[in-house]
């Protein structure tokens, strides 16, 4: 599967046109606008679903710029592509009463020093929509979480980073308990002292994240299996105030 994110990404480079705008001399991105049928995506990616099939509803509340009209192939090939996916996110077209807001620029918490922009985001986002849910899995940073919404109230909400848990809060789901402790990953050791060594860090690994995403609404690697009609969705840049922010300290 990791293989065909690849062979996406590839593609889309091909056809995304650089074009050069008349007289400002300025590099554009075209996209893609020919309906095609869902692809999958979610290892090393951050994604939204929000239990809705208004597209243009969920643009507007999450208040993406610029977007314009993008298929699936070049939306996930964006996201995923070196160049673009740090500020670029994908507006999926429904896919089972779900759509999908996937990209890197998602506003992550990243430590205690820094603003929680996710949490008053998801809020938000259920002010409009009944279920709203957050996914996150970047290995190569010890970066995992999850969160949900639903109906106004937040149900769960879990980030665990390189330096530890960043956000706990709610009761463990079902879902999550269905998970396993035993079924994560060992990744090292804390505070260790001789042979006995320290506290246990354990992680989550990208296989939960998409098992848990399935088992509260779709697993997006799962997605190119499920029947839907060609469509196309959206491509926009990330708002700046999702950008990381550090607390301000009191004088």
């Amino acid at each position: 599967m990791t293989a065909l994110i690849l062979i996406l990404t590839g593609a889309t480079v091909a056809l995304i046109a650089l074009v050069l705008a008349p007289r400002l001399a300025e590099r554009r991105v075209v996209f893609g606008e020919t309906p095609d049928q869902p692809k999958p995506f979610g290892y090393r990616m951050s994604w939204l679903a929000v239990k809705s099939a208004d597209t243009a509803g969920v643009i507007d509340a999450l208040g993406i710029e610029g977007a314009a009209p993008a298929n699936w192939n070049s939306g996930i090939g964006t996201i995923y592509d070196d160049r673009l996916s740090d500020t670029y996110v994908f507006v999926s077209p429904p896919v089972k009463g779900w759509t999908f807001v996937a990209g890197v620029p998602l506003p992550h918490p990243v430590g205690p020093s820094f603003i929680d922009k996710l949490t008053p985001l998801l809020l938000r986002l259920s002010e409009r929509f009944t279920d709203v849910q957050y996914f996150a899995s970047f290995p190569i940073i010890d970066l995992f979480g999850w969160a949900r919404v639903h109906k106004g109230k937040l149900v769960r909400a879990f980030v665990i980073g390189e330096s530890g848990v960043i956000l706990d809060r709610g009761r463990l789901t079902a879902e999550e308990k269905e998970l396993g402790l035993k079924l994560f990953d060992l990744r090292g050791i804390k505070g260790r002292k001789g042979d006995a060594g320290g506290a246990i860090v354990l992680y989550p690994t990208e296989e939960q994240v998409l098992r848990l995403a399935s088992g509260w609404s779709i697993n997006p690697l799962l997605i190119d299996k499920m029947k839907a009609d060609a469509a196309a969705g959206f491509i926009g840049k990330a708002p700046v105030s999702w950008r990381a922010e550090r607390q301000r300290q009191a004088a």
